[in-house]
């Protein structure tokens, strides 16, 4: 959530940056209720202040004997007046509350402005291309001889654009998985299987809320109100919500796996079709709480563990930077990792590492302190480390052989037992 005194101080600049996320974004009925909402909070405290000295008054006068009646239907009066005000500011802090939490976050200062991701920065390009002197299949052609996921059966069981894994490819995606948690682990995170269903303000906390309400799968009823989560990133920023965290303990460097569920899924067309785009699919995650100076470095170290991974499968892939339109709700700065799918003739994204400076920290009252000093809101870090759907369609697209086989990355045999290959069958 932004800081509502930086919108007054700055309103033209800051709807200048939120437009180059958002043209839709105008804060002149967001800045003129927050007018609205301190002149009735004045206007409040007179009345109470009024209330208060009459109360006293009355309070000497019928010391001494003095008829008080004409003040005391004063103070009724104001009393009646104080509570329609109460009501009337709740009813509007309320809705600028839910206004200012729609906005977006700043994008950061060097990314650039366009709405166009045909302008996404490449960064850098990594491996090469695969090149097959046969025609080569997509995904979806390939398992119908190798048999490692079954989508009529989970459109049985769930409905369209549901996955089913089975077989050899129940083991490489568990595969897949394991090298990933190894390697993050390796490197200094530390592992978390969080819950999978969240309260709604830890939803809000991690700015899922309100804005992505029709995006989530939740559950409501007499006993629960629960949202799925859509990425663990969620369940992981919850951990400390409303906290003040040691600020020499920070970094806390996170990452969980778990599966992830989101409505937007398929029936965008035949390039969609199969693991593409899913409801739910399972996801390595990597997050951050850190202080303002260690964000960026860490932010960087996020993107190159994603970028290791990636390379220790000899994929083909670019790392792009974000244009302000293209970044996602709570991001001030993102980068893509995209793999080549030689089936689709195009880039994926398998990862998204994005810097969310205090953003999220601001709604879910997450901060830090050092020592005596006054406590400072996080800045948060979030990155897929790696989306496991995409990946495998890439695996089994890039490294496919004339006869139907598929090899399997060397990094990946110690989790398949030796298996070195998928075959027909």
């Amino acid at each position: 959530m932004l800081d509502m005194k930086l919108l007054r101080k700055e309103p033209v600049a800051i709807e200048t940056k939120l437009k180059s996320k958002d043209p839709s974004i105008d804060l002149t009925y967001i800045l003129a209720l927050d007018e609205e909402v301190r002149h009735l909070k004045t206007k409040a405290e007179e009345i109470k202040s009024r209330r208060n000295l009459l109360s006293k008054e009355i309070g000497e006068k019928k010391r001494a004997g003095v008829d008080t009646s004409v003040q005391m239907d004063e103070v009724a009066g104001l009393g009646d007046e104080a509570a329609e005000l109460d009501r009337v500011l709740d009813e509007k802090e309320k809705k600028l509350d839910d206004l200012v939490a729609r906005l977006p976050n700043l994008p950061s200062p060097e990314i650039k402005v366009s709405h166009n991701v045909a302008d996404n920065v490449v960064i850098r390009v990594s491996g090469q291309k695969p090149e097959f002197a046969f025609a080569a299949k997509n995904h979806v052609e390939l398992n119908e001889r190798l048999h490692l996921f079954d989508f009529k059966r989970a459109a049985k069981v769930s409905g369209s654009s549901w996955p089913a894994y089975c077989g050899d490819g129940a083991k490489l995606e568990w595969a897949l998985i394991n090298y990933m948690l190894d390697y993050h682990l390796e490197n200094g995170f530390k592992f978390w299987l969080p819950p999978l269903l969240v309260r709604p303000e830890i939803a809000y906390g991690a700015a899922q809320l309100p804005k992505f309400e029709n995006q989530l799968f939740k559950l409501t009823d007499e006993d629960y109100q629960l949202y799925l989560i859509p990425t663990a990133e969620m369940a992981l920023m919850g951990l400390h919500h409303n906290e003040i965290l040691d600020g020499e303990q920070l970094p806390l460097k996170y990452v969980s796996y778990t599966p992830c569920f989101r409505r937007e899924a398929g029936g965008l067309g035949a390039q969609e079709r199969g693991l593409i785009r899913m409801h739910q699919f399972n996801k390595v995650e990597m997050f951050a709480f850190t202080t303002h100076e260690q964000s960026e470095p860490l932010f960087q170290e996020m993107v190159s563990a994603a970028e290791a991974l990636i390379a220790g499968l000899g994929l083909h892939f670019r790392t792009t930077e974000l244009v302000t339109g293209d970044m996602s709700f709570a991001a001030a700065k993102t980068i893509d990792l995209e793999v080549w799918l030689p089936g689709q003739n195009r880039y994926y994204e398998v990862s998204s590492v994005s810097h969310c400076t205090d953003f999220q920290a601001r709604r879910s009252q997450t901060r830090y302190k050092i020592k005596q000093e006054k406590p400072e809101l996080c800045h948060t870090l979030n990155g897929s480390g790696l989306a496991t759907s995409r990946l495998m369609v890439a695996l089994l697209e890039n490294n496919q052989r004339e006869d139907g086989s598929v090899a399997i990355p060397l990094v990946l045999h110690k989790y398949l037992n030796g298996m070195k290959e998928l075959n027909p069958s």
